[in-house]
């Protein structure tokens, strides 16, 4: 029993180890913000920034949920994602401030812009940072209600 514990512990490891990580450490966050807005032009779609790090379980686990299921239609038909870097809190620490510093109580976090660049809703207590224990539909539901939010905001 004790092996085949093991073995299984050792293939999850590797698993893990083996899936590509979410954020880019070496890209450009303006840049690629400034592309995000550029795609959205005038239509209804937003761009969506998510602030996280690679050791971050919670914000792998939020990069995994938004790829799937009903995450992926919401986020494929609603936004234009944006994921930045923010290393061990030095990296990148200018673009969080500029849209209010959501990443004060914790990452991952999220702000959504319109094309125009007007923050419509940001992260402000963490509500993002134990998403490792948010089910599907908890993240849907958070991105949905985001979503409905932004929309009465134009």
């Amino acid at each position: 029993m004790y092996r085949r514990l093991m073995l299984l512990w050792a293939a999850t490891a590797a698993a893990v180890a083996a899936a590509p990580l979410p954020y880019d450490e070496s890209a450009d966050a303006q840049a690629a913000i400034r592309t995000a807005l550029g795609a959205v032009g005038t239509g209804p779609r937003r761009v969506l920034i998510v602030f996280g790090a690679n050791w971050c379980e919670d914000c792998r686990s939020l990069d995994q949920a938004l790829k799937s299921g009903r995450n992926a239609g919401l986020m494929a038909r609603e936004f234009e994602v944006v994921k930045v870097d923010v290393g061990r809190f030095d990296r990148n620490l200018d673009v969080a401030k500029a849209y209010g510093d959501p990443i004060r109580k914790g990452i991952p976090a999220a702000v959504v812009l319109s094309a125009d660049e007007r923050v419509l809703y940001a992260t402000k207590a963490g509500e993002l940072s134990n998403a490792r224990r948010m089910s599907e539909t908890g993240v849907y539901d958070f991105f949905d209600g985001v979503v409905r939010g932004a929309r009465s905001t134009r």
